[in-house]
């Protein structure tokens, strides 16, 4: 080994700033548990009130100078701002602070950096540290933006800088279309369930909320789960039998945050189609969380930018646990269907509420019923067996077979006009409502 990593976190100072527009206003708190996340020792946390940014360091010259002779009496590692930054300015604090200085952009690639555990999740974030690095590069090679002079060193070839330019445009090619194979292959996958006529389930909410404990929770499943932001990063699905429903898919994805950086949802574009695809969001929210109607608001913003803002949503608000007199329940709309369901992931009070709810909202086009079919169909018995809708099979007195079936009603009529069959093959049904 050439060198080794320093074994605790690197000592920070946080820089929050008030006074901003509403609209562009951070939570402190939650810039301190991202520092947390991203493995930072906090060493001093400093509100700078600024009602005018300015160009040059975002914040004022003597708040600049402020910041400096702390950075050198406790000897910090990294500044760390909870505002996005300009290339420009990242310079001039770092040339200020003589340490580096990164923004909210940067404290949240170096997290996702950390979380990715399969090779697509690393070509994603990759392409995103790629692409925020390109406006940033020349900070790391002032010193070689010009061609050397001097006896043996004049010449025509290129610049360190541009070399490096050249360098990083070949890799963001190959990442990319690396992820647009990825993207395709998702893509056949979901046409496959789409065939096959099984539901998609995706779990979406701001990030911890406890969406990965709920899907352990339902499914059995062994994601990481943790009280951290960002602990689940790469997508898991999971297929789960549901009663009066059939089989779902289920996927787990990465949490959203307030003013999640663009070029992260451009990176995780093949990840997040998995919900803008699904045929139901369940939306989980931290009931215990003060500022939840903002974290919901901006679940809702991430999803129109991925367009999905279409898609019916269930709400599910998590962590009754952590609640006094609140007991698991369904909440409904006017119309009688499923809109929230109050539950606990973490002792397990409310999950069949949940999958109730679920089953009710898939189940609003499906059969399920017995059939009562005489010797002469055996041609649309065999279709119903084609299919996978049948679930039993018993026969009458008089050899006809009775079927307990579940299949799409849309399927169910094609079945039967195609062979001219009246209703009275129906003993008994109901719909899922």
């Amino acid at each position: 080994m050439f060198f080794e990593r320093h074994g605790g976190g690197e000592r920070a100072v946080l820089v929050h700033l008030e006074g901003q527009d509403p609209e562009a206003r951070e939570d402190p708190q939650e810039f301190q548990e991202l520092a947390v996340s991203a493995g930072a020792d906090t060493i001093a946390f400093i509100s700078v009130s600024r009602h005018q940014p300015t160009a040059k360091y975002l914040i004022g010259s003597g708040k600049v100078e402020e910041l400096r002779d702390l950075v050198k009496a406790e000897e910090a590692d990294l500044v760390i701002f909870n505002h996005t930054l300009t290339p420009s300015q990242e310079r001039n604090l770092e040339r200020a602070f003589e340490c580096r200085v990164i923004d909210r952009t940067g404290l949240i690639l170096d997290i996702f950096a950390q979380r990715a555990r399969t090779h697509e999740g690393k070509l994603q974030v990759e392409l995103a540290q790629l692409e925020h690095m390109s406006t940033r590069l020349v900070r790391g090679w002032t010193h070689l933006e010009r061609q050397k002079g001097g006896i043996g060193l004049r010449g025509p070839g290129e610049t360190q800088l541009e070399t490096d330019r050249r360098l990083l445009r070949v890799r963001l090619r190959q990442i990319k279309g690396r992820l647009e194979k990825v993207r395709s292959q998702r893509e056949q996958a979901r046409r496959g369930r789409r065939r096959a006529d099984i539901p998609s389930v995706s779990l979406v909410g701001y990030t911890n909320a406890g969406k990965s404990t709920l899907f352990n929770a339902v499914t059995q499943a062994q994601v990481y789960a943790a009280d951290q932001l960002f602990a689940t990063l790469d997508p898991t699905l999971r297929r789960l039998e549901l009663a009066d429903l059939g089989p779902i898919v289920l996927a787990d994805t990465v949490g959203f945050i307030r003013h999640l950086p663009h070029k992260l949802v451009e990176a995780f574009r093949a990840t997040l189609e998995e919900s803008s695809n699904s045929d139901l969001l369940v939306h989980v929210i931290d009931a215990h969380e003060p500022e939840r109607q903002a974290q919901i608001e901006q679940v809702l913003a991430v999803l129109g930018e991925i367009g999905a803002e279409g898609l019916p949503i269930l709400e599910v608000y998590n962590k009754l646990d952590l609640l006094q007199s609140v007991e698991p329940q369904i909440q409904r709309g006017e119309d009688g269907k499923p809109q929230r369901v109050w539950l606990s992931a973490r002792d397990g009070r409310g999950l069949e509420l949940l999958e109730q709810a679920i089953a009710e909202l898939l189940g609003h086009d499906l059969f399920v019923g017995t059939l009562c079919l005489p010797q002469h169909l055996g041609r649309l018995r065999a279709q119903f067996f084609a299919l996978g809708a049948v679930q039993s099979e018993h026969h009458d007195a008089i050899g006809a077979s009775v079927l307990a079936v579940r299949l799409p009603r849309v399927e169910l009529n094609r079945l039967v006009s195609r062979e001219g069959m009246e209703p009275e093959i129906f003993i008994e049904q109901h719909t899922l409502q």
